[in-house]
């Protein structure tokens, strides 16, 4: 009996520790569009997404080297840390792309798309079953978002109206949710330090050998001092200390609601946008935003 209480109580922990990490993660994601959009034209997106990772990866790199935690053995198979790289460094070109013309409150909402595509991945790969109510919180989110995305309009949805922006977002999402999907099943049982600075490291070398020129063509020096502190943030909490929380989560979460979280960023970047000045948002982001909580509610009620 004491034993049974002991797991369950462990378990319990588990899990408070896997929504916390989540819901801190929900919060710096909606800051890296907010700030990510600052900067979105003044610096090529395969350039700046480079720079995070290198920045990300050395700084890491440095810290785990400094406290000796630095393991041969956490890095055999290196090629699931290339695949799962991969995905995150395209995630992130794609997503500077589409920030040049989408605005971060749209590129959020389309970003709570994201579970919804992984539980349907984890469904249709892994063979992972999912409860009822968890589907239907993913559906309705779903519909929140997409609201959002064509602005209220039904005509606009009908005809598939979206902008350029918008469309290279939703690929961007897509990648992201089988990123997530793809972690747990990748990991060796490697510390999350161990995961992070292997999938960071190879997303840095990747973006450096396919794309120096286009890196290289860049006067760094005159980038200014307010990007470098974005990039700062971008690399130091939006990569490493996203990729650290997701992978937490993801140990101690189904997939589901591990990125069901992504329902809270376009709160967070509501709130981000308005004290940045930019205003409060119209009124259909506000409608989209009543079925997204709404999905949300259901999920943390759900067992």
């Amino acid at each position: 009996m004491l034993a049974t209480r002991r797991e369950y109580f462990q378990n319990f922990q588990h899990k408070v520790e896997g929504h916390l990490a989540m819901l801190l993660f929900s919060l710096i994601v909606a800051g890296s569009f907010s700030f990510g959009k600052t900067i979105a034209n003044d610096i090529d997106p395969v350039a700046l997404t480079a720079v995070r990772f290198v920045l990300a990866s050395g700084i890491l790199g440095v810290i785990l080297g400094a406290s000796g935690r630095i393991r041969l053995a956490d890095y055999q198979q290196p090629w699931r840390y290339f695949i799962l790289g991969g995905l995150f460094l395209f995630y992130f070109v794609l997503m500077f792309e589409a920030l040049k013309t989408a605005q971060p409150v749209s590129t959020s909402a389309i970003f709570t798309i994201m579970p919804l595509a992984a539980a349907v991945l984890d469904r249709v790969i892994f063979r992972r079953t999912t409860t009822w109510l968890i589907w239907v919180a993913l559906l309705i989110g779903a519909a929140g978002a997409l609201w959002v995305v064509f602005r209220g309009s039904w005509t606009a949805m009908i005809s598939l109206s979206v902008g350029y922006g918008e469309v290279l977002f939703f690929i961007a999402t897509l990648l992201h949710a089988i990123y997530a999907v793809l972690l747990p099943k990748l990991r060796r049982g490697e510390p999350v330090y161990a995961t992070t600075f292997g999938v960071t490291s190879a997303a840095a070398v990747m973006l450096v050998v396919i794309f120096w020129p286009r890196i290289s063509a860049i006067n760094w020096a005159d980038v200014a001092l307010y990007a470098w502190a974005v990039l700062l943030y971008l690399a130091v909490l939006a990569t490493l200390g996203t990729f650290a929380l997701i992978t937490v989560a993801a140990a101690r979460l189904p997939s589901a609601k591990v990125t069901a979280y992504t329902f809270l960023t376009p709160f967070w970047v509501v709130l981000l946008e308005s004290i940045l000045g930019n205003g409060l948002p119209a009124a259909f982001i506000l409608f989209g935003g009543v079925p997204i909580a709404a999905a949300l509610f259901l999920l943390f009620v759900e067992r």
